[in-house]
């Protein structure tokens, strides 16, 4: 194995240096080759985190501050307030197994330097003492060896003021000539404790990488390899900088301050930059492994929902726990009527409406939501009404979990009166992953219904609760096909429960125009031109403004605009009252995609796509005599139909009525037009049609594949668009 770490200026210092080889080694593959030759552990399970922790401990103590000449306790101030736990088992237990060897190796280290080995001998020598540890074991036996060396310096240091034993010990050590220079020293032990501080981030570094489960990475795994290759080299540059600093230490304190020289600390200097590339090489590939290894988890994890959503239960138990919260440590939910935590057990053996969505719930969709839930609540017969909903926000878990987000999580769980996920950053990744897959979620909500057993009722009911509200109750898929079988084409699908006054010119028997755009212009003429026509065969005629199923802003201005010029035409002043007639429009398509009802024969299924295509043409129209639908419009072919009304199908009108005239008339204009249809998916959908007929020509439809991004309020970023057009062959 070669080492990517070359380090030019190494071969300089190898050269000259009482602690280095003679002969200049470049390659680490050449300086390791011995010692993985010689690695052979004995496979024990050593845990030398708690002696890594009193190492550290040492190390940060260990540490000159100087201030008009004394040495005060180290920088870290805080370090006196850490939990003195060396007097517990784990510690102890481990001190008794491991001390032996912790002083063998410091008095080796020591004997190697004063008998004037170099530092390359010395390090082979201290791994030949280590053979049969692992090589996070080898490290931090060969850093406590050297924290008993650099922590007895320091001690001495801190307390030859105050303590008679320690002066006569710190003179034999020529530490108060030392102290009289503790100055111009700090930068030379600013340098050796920035040496060993990257050791110490290479110690842990190695340390998690014994700690990698194998079973959830193999050999095959590149960053895995590539680390254990590397490994025994970044244990070489370790020991070998810990030799170092202990060489810098004992000629300090046997030849004087003075022989301690800008060429030692030049030395660690390099050293440090070494360690340094070592560091950040082992961090990204400790980083990659992670990743591995949380995608196997949660690819292990997401099997076993798979798995469990695939066999029968006697409750709902075992499903509910694996989707929100498996252990009983906290309480998961948040009742939104009682205002206070509680568990899962509530829902057991209930029917369960899981409500999926982002922290981006819309006041509309909220307002509207809750009105149906409360009604289903109260009119559900008893023992159907065993049911509850659950808001189960899905944030993104590798984004900061800001004050703003849990002011917002907040506020919406407090408007809720259904159960919430109190913190959703329980929600594990594989659930994510799971209803991305299986339930088809893309950050717009969904509503998932489990039967009492945890059967999935409905992988989506919100298109049938927008739809029919609570006359959709239970919400299954069962219940959401027989209440197609039993819909038409008619006016009241498109409108009801959003306007009662509609709702009694139908009764009335009115004809009605619904209309929309956001073109001022055309609605004028529109207008003008429909109460001309209405006027001219005694037609009582209503309109409405519906506006589009975007561009909000302009809708408004549209709104005002008719209002403000008294143009006769009834509109929705409310915008919430126009996102729901959008909604349940969209809905109806998605909730028939979502059965797989796209027969060509399937006569709303036709229709809804029409207006749909309408709509992002531009303008569009229906005319309806009461609750019959009579014509289903383009703006645009409508708009002229009605302005040749006296040209070409006046004498009609008055022979047959308006109805009949206008609408074959219109039928004319749009045969010749032929405007195919054209529609778009937000990507947030989840579930897209693989293939769609247009309504108009009945051919198959181009499926394009656009992505918008854009700051328009009414537009979403990422927008999928699946732009249709009929093939031509």
């Amino acid at each position: 194995m070669t080492s990517i770490y070359k380090l030019g200026a190494m071969q300089q210092l190898m050269k000259g240096g009482n602690h280095m080889p003679g002969n200049v080694i470049s390659d680490d593959s050449i300086l390791v080759k011995k010692i993985v030759s010689d690695h052979d552990p004995e496979r024990l399970d050593y845990d030398v985190k708690p002696l890594l922790e009193i190492v550290e401990d040492i190390l940060r103590r260990s540490t000159l501050s100087s201030d008009s000449g004394h040495v005060s306790m180290g920088t870290l101030s805080h370090i006196d307030h850490v939990e003195d736990r060396s007097h517990l088992p784990v510690y102890t237990n481990r001190l008794e197994a491991l001390s032996v060897k912790i002083d063998r190796i410091s008095v080796e280290i020591s004997y190697k330097i004063l008998s004037d080995i170099d530092a390359h001998s010395t390090t082979v020598s201290i791994f030949d003492m280590i053979t049969t540890y692992e090589w996070d074991v080898k490290l931090v036996l060969a850093l406590a060896a050297f924290a008993l060396n650099y922590g007895e310096f320091w001690l001495l240091a801190h307390i030859h003021d105050t303590n008679q034993l320690a002066k006569s010990m710190a003179i034999l050590k020529q530490l108060p000539g030392i102290m009289e220079h503790s100055s111009s020293l700090k930068p030379r032990f600013d340098t050796l404790n920035d040496v060993v501080s990257v050791i110490l981030e290479v110690t842990k570094c190695v340390i998690e990488f014994n700690a990698i489960q194998t079973r959830y990475i193999t050999e095959d795994v590149s960053a895995y390899t590539t680390a254990s290759n590397h490994i025994p080299i970044a244990c070489y540059w370790c020991i070998r900088s810990i030799v170092a600093c202990v060489a810098q230490i004992t000629s300090l304190t046997t030849l004087g301050y003075e022989i301690f020289t800008s060429n030692d600390a030049w030395e660690l200097s390099t050293l440090a930059f070494k360690l340094r590339n070592i560091a950040d090489h082992l961090t990204k590939l400790l980083h990659s492994c992670r990743e591995h290894i949380a995608q196997v988890v949660v690819a292990e994890a997401y099997g076993i929902l798979r798995d469990l959503f695939s066999k029968p239960h006697i409750d709902n138990m075992k499903i509910l726990k694996a989707l929100i919260y498996s252990q009983d440590d906290i309480l998961p939910l948040y009742d939104g009527v009682m205002k206070k935590r509680v568990s899962l057990e509530g829902l057991r053996r209930k029917n369960v409406l899981l409500l999926f969505s982002g922290l981006e719930f819309s006041t509309d969709e909220l307002l509207i939501l809750e009105q149906i839930y409360n009604e289903s609540k109260a009119h559900a017969p008893r023992q159907e009404s065993r049911y509850e909903l659950v808001w189960i926000p899905i944030v993104d878990q590798t984004s900061e979990w800001t004050d703003q987000k849990k002011n917002q999580l907040e506020n919406m769980r407090e408007s809720m009166p259904w159960h919430s996920v109190y913190d959703p950053l329980v929600i594990s990744k594989a659930v994510i992953w799971f209803i991305q897959s299986e339930w088809k979620y893309k950050n717009k909500a969904i509503l998932v219904v489990l039967d009492p057993q945890g059967r999935v009722a409905c992988p989506n009911a919100i298109h049938m609760m927008w739809i029919w509200g609570s006359a959709a109750f239970p919400f299954t898929s069962s219940r959401e096909e027989n209440l197609w079988k039993d819909e038409t084409w008619r006016l009241e699908l498109l409108v009801d429960g959003i306007d009662t006054e509609i709702l009694n010119w139908i009764k009335e028997g009115k004809y009605i125009f619904l209309y929309g755009g956001d073109d001022p212009d055309w609605i004028r003429r529109f207008v003008k031109e429909a109460r001309r026509v209405a006027q001219a065969t005694q037609t009582p005629l209503e309109m409405v403004y519906l506006g589009k199923s975007n561009k909000r802003e302009q809708v408004q201005r549209v709104v005002d605009t008719i209002i403000r010029e008294n143009l006769y035409s009834h509109s929705w002043s409310e915008q919430s009252m126009i996102w729901f007639f959008w909604t349940r429009l969209q809905s109806m398509l998605f909730s028939k995609i979502q059965l797989k009802q796209v027969d060509d024969n399937d006569i709303v299924m036709q229709e809804i796509k029409k207006l749909l295509s309408y709509d992002k043409q531009g303008g569009w129209f229906v005319l309806a005599r009461g609750s019959q639908i009579v014509v289903n419009g383009h703006a645009a072919t409508g708009l002229q139909a009605l302005v040749e009304y006296e040209l070409k199908w006046k004498q009609h009108a008055d022979r047959d009525g308006f109805e009949p005239a206008f609408k074959e008339y219109y039928g004319k204009l749009h045969s010749v037009a032929n405007p195919c249809c054209r529609f778009e998916f937000s990507h947030s959908m989840g579930r897209i049609p693989d293939r769609l007929t247009c309504p108009e020509c009945r051919r198959n439809m181009h499926v394009l594949t656009t992505f918008q991004c854009c700051h328009d309020d009414n537009v979403e970023e990422d927008f999928f668009v699946s732009s249709v057009a009929p093939l031509t062959n």
